[in-house]
């Protein structure tokens, strides 16, 4: 099975009992800030080896990696393998430093995109300018409804219906 699939049947499984879960989440939000700490004090680094090799160097288990790997995948200038990887495969941890913290951002990890090494990164102008470009790339933003006897948003003066409107009502 590939170790991937192995990882989210384990990770989000629906049967599982919740405190196992929890736990398990816990502990992996925890190896998760580590190895995001170690990765942002040399961000321009592009870290490679097997799935086992960047497991050993960061002190975690595979299964770990695994998990770390499917949550940065989408930040990595050039993606991994992910769907088929094992032990074995041959994986990057080159990411998009902005890419990455809004990927932090939107998934509401607040333990990862306020970690004290983004310091180093961006200024403080800076990790707001990309949080609310993160928040405002997701909110809907409703159109106010013009109705036709409403004033033209051209500013003519006119009624819609007369104006820009002609012909749709």
């Amino acid at each position: 099975m590939a170790l991937l699939k192995e990882w989210r049947d384990k990770a989000y499984s629906e049967t599982a009992n919740k405190g196992d879960l929890q736990r398990l989440w816990t502990e992996y939000f925890q190896k998760e800030r580590d190895i995001y700490a170690i990765l942002l004090k040399n961000p321009d680094e592009v870290v490679k080896g097997t799935v086992k090799e960047l497991a050993e160097k960061y002190s975690v288990d595979v299964m770990t990696m695994v998990g770390f790997l499917d949550g940065i995948d989408e930040s990595l200038k050039e993606r991994n393998p992910i769907e088929e990887m094992e032990e074995d495969t041959e994986v990057n941890l080159g990411f998009d430093k902005e890419l990455l913290y809004k990927n932090m951002v939107a998934a509401g990890a607040d333990w990862l995109y306020n970690l004290p090494e983004w310091e180093e990164i961006f200024s403080e102008e800076k990790r707001k300018e990309l949080y609310k470009e993160q928040k405002d790339s997701t909110t809907v933003r409703k159109e106010q409804k013009i109705y036709p006897n409403d004033p033209c948003p051209c500013g003519s003066g006119k009624k819609y219906k007369k104006c820009h409107g002609k012909g749709k009502f």
